[in-house]
């Protein structure tokens, strides 16, 4: 399956979740490509959006080696043969500057609008597509320590044996291109996928917030 850009993959990815259309649920993107396809999510079925902010880990011999990934919350999950090789004091200074990080791209995001808890709620996280999985991991452990009442992850594309470990993290898992022989990247399921500004995050926001009042 192929997606013409993450408009595209967004509504494609609401049809695939109508039955959730006007459920008592919030809708969680992770910036800042998920935020696109979130947008389309939540203005389809009718409800709230916010963000489940990640950051990677690098290895710390070679940073563009993710061994792991942080929420603003303190979700942590680690690769555990690569975690065991590294000094327990690195990893925690790594972990609190990313989670640090994480905290200050809220402020630029959403400024003072509240976080919406999915405590009892059904809670719906949505990014454009997963690669090793350790971000979305995450967000799920993040958003499971609220309490939701169901969790449901929802992206276009993932290779085949995330999704089982995912199945086996949230409640329910959705997605579109459940792929055994996965391309390497997630740009390669799209014919645009170009990056996403901070204030393209902001705009689609701004212009859910603005649809919720309307509604």
């Amino acid at each position: 399956m192929h997606f013409l850009n993450r408009q595209d993959a967004g509504r494609l990815l609401a049809k695939a979740l109508a039955s959730y259309s006007g459920c008592d649920g919030v809708v969680y993107a992770l910036p800042r490509g998920g935020v696109v396809l979130g947008y389309e999510v939540a203005k389809a079925l009718g409800l709230p959006l916010d963000l489940v902010i990640t950051r990677k880990i690098g290895h710390p011999n070679m940073p563009e080696y993710a061994i792991g990934a942080v929420t603003e919350k303190n979700g942590l999950i680690c690769n555990e043969e690569e975690r065991s090789q590294i000094s327990p004091n690195w990893l925690a200074e790594a972990v609190e500057k990313q989670r640090q990080e994480a905290v200050r791209r809220r402020r630029v995001y959403l400024k003072d609008t509240p976080h919406i808890s999915p405590a009892g709620k059904i809670a719906i996280i949505v990014d454009d597509g997963i690669a090793t999985g350790l971000t979305i991991r995450a967000a799920v452990q993040s958003v499971r320590a609220e309490k939701p009442k169901e969790l449901v992850v929802a992206v276009p594309v993932a290779p085949h044996n995330t999704v089982v470990q995912l199945q086996e993290e949230a409640d329910t898992v959705v997605v579109l291109e459940d792929d055994w022989d996965y391309l390497g990247a997630v740009g390669a399921y799209y014919d645009d996928f170009r990056q996403v500004s901070d204030e393209a995050v902001i705009d689609f926001l701004n212009r859910s917030r603005h649809e919720a009042k309307n509604r």
